[in-house]
């Protein structure tokens, strides 16, 4: 009997397998399966094996002058993706579940070049934190497991909106006073609000919005939000209409 580290890998193959046993040393074939694998002998009590490709579960089978040995390896199929639960979101990230298929033995996600560690829910399932970055941008997903490594996703990072005037502040409190809001990273605004009360606007541009007072009383602030962020450093000033 022999012990494999791994003993489990790609279906495709090429992976490097450490075989430990005893008197391995005069070691004349290494097979997975039915398939010859290319192997180079450590020591009397160690091989080392490249995988060939293969599926399922097989038999390692090293043939010695003495006899042969058997052991066990399994290979894996490789990951699937199939959705993001979110894929736009703040810089510093958002939690998110990634939909798929064989993704039980997954060891890791990459949003571009950083790296976070998954929580295994199922074999289709897996929630991850995404790592946080320090400017806006697009990056790819991909998903590591015992099985390979798949790509084919992507996750955009949105800078939260930032307001740097509002014109005019004052208001009637019956609403309908179109306010001109200047600032940054407004493409992406979902809801901008009066107070508690969400309001209509137009998007002209990544920086500039005209929103709608709707009816109200006192002084409120006004929120901007998008899948990147808020602002709410601006606020704005029913008067009361006579009679």
């Amino acid at each position: 009997m022999v012990t494999l580290n791994p003993n489990q890998g790609p279906t495709s193959g090429g992976n490097q397998v450490v075989i430990t046993g005893t008197n391995l040393a005069g070691a004349t074939s290494v097979k997975f399966g039915s398939k010859s694998a290319t192997f180079t002998v450590d020591s009397d009590t160690r091989i080392t094996a490249v995988a060939p490709s293969n599926n399922a579960a097989v038999q390692v089978v090293v043939t010695t002058p003495g006899g042969t040995a058997p052991g066990w390896y399994y290979y894996i199929t490789a990951p699937a993706k199939s959705s993001l639960s979110a894929t736009t979101g703040p810089l510093d990230g958002i939690p998110v579940t990634l939909n798929g298929s064989s993704l039980q033995t997954a060891t890791s996600m990459s949003f571009g070049s950083n790296t976070a560690i998954p929580t295994v829910v199922n074999d289709t399932r897996l929630n991850v934190q995404v790592p946080a970055v320090t400017t806006p941008q697009t990056v790819p997903v991909s998903v590591t497991t015992k099985g390979g490594t798949t790509n084919g996703l992507t996750f955009t990072y949105l800078g939260a909106p930032t307001v740097t005037s509002m014109n005019p502040v004052t208001g009637p409190d019956y609403g309908g006073t179109a306010s001109t809001i200047i600032g940054t990273n407004f493409s992406e605004v979902v809801d901008v609000s009066y107070g508690p009360d969400p309001t209509a606007y137009n998007i002209i541009d990544d920086s500039t919005i005209v929103a709608y007072s709707p009816g109200g009383t006192g002084i409120v602030t006004v929120t901007l939000t998008s899948a990147g962020g808020s602002d709410s450093s601006q606020s704005f000033t029913y008067t009361v209409t006579p009679g």
